[in-house]
């Protein structure tokens, strides 16, 4: 009989399903000529020969070692053409008398081997031996009008998006992206998780009626696609947004009613390795919705206290300067927030305790820890100044604080929610917390979130005010020998935080006309 092949369906998704048909078979006690010439005279020689054509996939002369030639080549031709395996071999264990036998080991997929021992038995055919076929040479327990079948998953969607749009589908190989550029640095650690999910797999032997019974297998054959919190929409602005950029740059969105992550982007002058997810930079005046978080909370002002923005400020041994040399006056901490002066907010810090602007960064998950299955997370990093000039260089974002693209979205996210968020890339897979946090007080939040709207109609980033009711901060970061300066924008609308990073940019401008390509990309 010729080899059969049957589509199964497991979990709504296909499972490609591959059958040898156990061949009827005919024992010559006599021989033809061809038998006759093919018989070996030692039956260890016509065993070892067998196997040895098996395992290197002359299916020719190991049927013609056997008596029954065409039933034996038909039956081992379906064997690798329905189990397309990426590897086989098999090996003599033992020949004892006119019995022997081998064992086989089926490699159908990365981590799938099927590894059995079988026995052959020898029949006089002339002057020699040949191997006596049977359904059982194949495998011991096949036995006429069975066939061997393996569930392994092929086709289907291996990973949707939030809106049930393939993002991944499920190939010979793998999972392979639909369109790998759609969200490349997402991509290889979906298709891990995708892989990791649907290890499960398993030969059975079906019966005439159609039952099943298993041989071997590993876990449940798992055809189900996941999920994930990417949304294809977002993606796209966010990478158009990106793309835009003439400078190394990189986006990160999350939605804050559900920590969901909606896209991770970068150009490719940003490189492969996704920085936005866990390179670390000096935050800049990102950072100041940390500072005038731990000023409200200790009450040296409040949003409507007059503080001086002079241009520039004698701190110890530290000069700080406001971007440009501007001077300002007195104005309210708004304003003064809106306009991103340094000045204001590094006399204020100096008359913090040495630990809150980090208590102030871990109130906004700059120091959290979390564990997304498929990616790797760095938040940030801010310590308790060890010195009056460490504290005043974190104020402003300089110094020894950390943040990355993630880390800002984060802290936007945590302002627009008003609780602390755990991040996710998956529905149905959780996200650890390793090291959680607590938002500031809602009064804290209420006061940041009327702060970081001024900076966009009358502050930093105006250029955004025809992006919708935009909340942000504005941030220039300096690195290197201080001539040379990233630039930041991060904040929320609706249900949308996300941070803005350009490196080299020199000024927070350019982060601001990205963050309103990505807005007005979304509509």
């Amino acid at each position: 009989m010729s080899p059969s092949a049957k589509k199964w369906v497991l979990g709504g998704a296909a499972v490609a399903v591959v059958a040898i048909v156990a061949a009827a078979f005919l024992v010559l006690r006599g021989g033809s000529a061809a038998q006759t010439q093919a018989a070996t005279a030692n039956p260890s020689d016509v065993v070892a020969g067998y196997v040895q054509a098996w395992s290197r996939g002359d299916t020719t002369t190991a049927g013609s070692l056997t008596d029954d030639p065409a039933a034996a080549t038909a039956a081992l031709n379906a064997a690798r053409t329905g189990l397309a395996p990426t590897d086989f071999g098999a090996t003599v264990l033992q020949v004892s008398g006119q019995s022997a036998s081998a064992r086989v080991a089926w490699t159908l997929g990365a981590g799938r081997v099927w590894t059995y021992d079988t026995a052959l038995g020898l029949v006089r055919s002339g002057d020699g031996w040949v191997v006596h076929f049977t359904p059982a040479v194949i495998h011991p327990d096949l036995k006429i009008g069975e066939r061997l079948a393996a569930h392994v998953v092929s086709g289907g969607n291996a990973v949707v998006d939030r809106d049930g749009k393939p993002l991944l589908t499920w190939q010979p190989s793998g999972a392979k992206a639909v369109d790998p550029a759609v969200a490349p640095l997402l991509l290889p650690a979906m298709a891990r998780v995708a892989g990791d999910a649907a290890k499960g797999w398993s030969v059975v032997i079906v019966d005439a009626a159609g039952a099943e019974r298993k041989l071997f297998g590993e876990g449940e054959v798992q055809a189900k696609s996941l999920t994930t919190s990417l949304s294809s929409a977002t993606q796209s602005a966010a990478q158009k947004a990106v793309d835009g950029a003439s400078v190394p740059a990189m986006l990160v969105a999350i939605q804050p009613s559900t920590g969901d992550l909606l896209a991770v982007a970068q150009n490719s002058a940003a490189g492969s390795q996704p920085g936005a997810l866990s390179g670390l930079y000096a935050p800049g005046s990102t950072f100041k919705i940390a500072t005038a978080t731990a000023v409200l909370q200790a009450g040296v002002a409040d949003a409507n206290s007059l503080r001086p923005c002079p241009a520039s400020v004698q701190l110890g041994q530290r000069t700080i300067p406001n971007d440009d040399g501007f001077s300002l006056g007195s104005l309210p901490l708004h304003s003064a927030f809106a306009h991103s002066c340094n000045t204001t907010f590094a006399q204020l810090a100096s008359s913090l305790p040495e630990d809150a602007l980090a208590k102030a960064a871990s109130e906004y998950g700059l120091n959290a820890d979390f564990t997304i299955p498929g990616i790797t997370t760095e938040a940030g990093k801010v310590v308790a100044a060890t010195s009056p000039a460490e504290q005043v260089e974190s104020a402003i974002g300089q110094g020894t604080v950390q943040a990355s693209p993630f880390g800002l979205a984060l802290m936007s996210a945590t302002v627009a929610a008003g609780n602390a968020i755990t991040p996710k890339l998956w529905h149905g897979l959780d996200t650890k917390v390793s090291t959680g946090y607590q938002a500031p007080s809602s009064s804290v939040l209420t006061a940041l979130r009327a702060m970081m709207r001024e900076v966009v109609t009358s502050g930093t980033a105006t250029g955004l005010a025809k992006s919708g009711q935009v909340y942000g901060k504005t941030g220039t970061a300096q690195f290197g020998d201080g001539s040379q300066a990233n630039g930041w924008f991060t904040g929320y609308r609706g249900d949308v935080a996300f941070a803005v990073l350009l490196l080299g940019s020199q000024s927070s401008t350019p982060a601001v006309t990205t963050s309103a390509t990505f807005l007005n990309a979304l509509g």
